[in-house]
């Protein structure tokens, strides 16, 4: 395990939310266009807390999609302001919670605070773990040329070039095979 389970489950969401838009992933579409997709999106990745359930709420989270995307364009000394300024517009206060099926985990928002800063000050903490773990060559873009995805590689040996978000991986293997049959014959 790279990460611990709490860190990994938070930097998977903010993949998630970061590949909802329109300019990451293969489909050109906004993924992220109405309270049930966020609904949806909250569900799958546990937050817990106030949830409004209303356009308002949407379009904060929807907000801060480009502030994380930005986590993706730098590298690690890069990163480092951009996730103190969250951690400080969030007004962070790391503590140990324990909730539902989680063991002790931390929760740097109280739960009361707007989803979007939530998300905001929970995907800076889950960043603060891979700057300290100087793991931030995880942090990437895909590498399928026709898709601008981002991802965090969880695989044992760092070895992952692209995302999950179009089936990257299967579709530029398929263009190589191909290539080397053209060249063969």
């Amino acid at each position: 395990m790279v990460f611990i389970r709490d860190t990994e489950l938070v930097l998977r969401a903010a993949v998630e939310l970061v590949n909802s838009l329109p300019q990451t992933g293969t489909s050109g579409a906004d993924t992220l266009l109405d309270v049930a997709a966020l609904d949806a999106f909250t569900s799958r990745h546990g937050y817990t807390g106030s949830h409004r359930r209303d356009a308002r709420e949407l379009a904060e989270v929807r907000g801060i999609r480009t502030r994380l995307l930005g986590l993706w364009g730098v590298d690690r000394d890069g990163a480092v302001p951009l996730v103190n300024d969250m951690l400080a517009d969030g007004r962070a206060l790391p503590q140990l919670v324990r909730h539902d099926d989680m063991d002790w985990h931390i929760h740097a928002s109280d739960p009361e605070e707007p989803l979007a800063m939530r998300i905001l000050v929970e995907t800076a903490m889950a960043f603060v773990d891979v700057i300290r773990a100087d793991e931030y060559g995880r942090v990437r873009v895909c590498a399928a040329d026709d898709c601008a995805g981002v991802y965090v590689d969880f695989s044992k040996n760092g070895s992952k070039r692209y995302c999950d978000a179009g089936n990257c991986g299967n579709r530029m293997n398929v263009n190589a095979y191909r290539k080397r049959k053209a060249r063969a014959v």
